[in-house]
């Protein structure tokens, strides 16, 4: 079974301030997945894990 935390590639910071209350010093409760395109709450099991990318296969325009 897989986690959702900062060493999946997939996995990064909310881009928002105090999205899930934290408000500061990295003590949050959230992650923001690429993969599935929302947040995800850190630790829990993995929700992406036989999801595709959103962008995967999709043109970028560049």
């Amino acid at each position: 079974m897989r986690f959702c935390d900062l060493r999946c590639p997939d996995a990064a910071f909310p881009k928002e301030e105090a999205t899930d209350g934290a408000g500061s010093c990295r003590t949050f409760a959230a992650l923001y997945c690429a993969r599935l395109d929302r947040l995800v709450h850190k630790n829990a099991p993995c929700q992406a894990q036989d999801t595709p990318p959103k962008n995967k296969g999709k043109k970028t325009g560049r």
